[in-house]
């Protein structure tokens, strides 16, 4: 079996996220829990940002509109967060695209909306 790309790294951005759905539990907006991921990775002296902006290029221009993800951690994972009934294809394929345009190897959806959190790792 191959190692995990980013074990470590992804192995603390999942704790936090456990940790903050063990104390929110399901049942709040994403603004909720990004704030509250945002305090965990401050405490634990994650290197993060958050609302990280990524230009989309297409043929010799840059599109006007640009993607933010949510959060950027250690500079080379994106984490995704959702609250919703589950991790949908659509998720998948914003991860992704958002991989692929960042040049980033890893990304990690985790869904709060459910009661126990659920996540997935997206590779590029």
């Amino acid at each position: 079996m191959s190692e995990l790309i980013y074990k470590d790294e992804s192995y603390q951005i999942v704790g936090v996220c456990m940790e903050v759905h063990r104390q929110l539990g399901k049942g709040f907006l994403e603004i909720v829990y990004k704030d509250a991921i945002e305090y965990e990775f401050q405490k634990r002296n994650i290197p993060f940002e958050r609302e990280k902006e990524f230009l989309i290029h297409y043929k010799e221009i840059t599109l006007p509109h640009k993607f933010f993800a949510d959060f950027v951690a250690f500079d080379k994972i994106i984490l995704e967060v959702k609250c919703g009934s589950g991790i949908a294809e659509e998720h998948i394929s914003q991860t992704l695209n958002y991989l692929a345009v960042s040049k980033l190897k890893l990304g990690l959806i985790v869904n709060f909306g459910k009661e126990s959190l659920e996540t997935k790792r997206i590779v590029l």
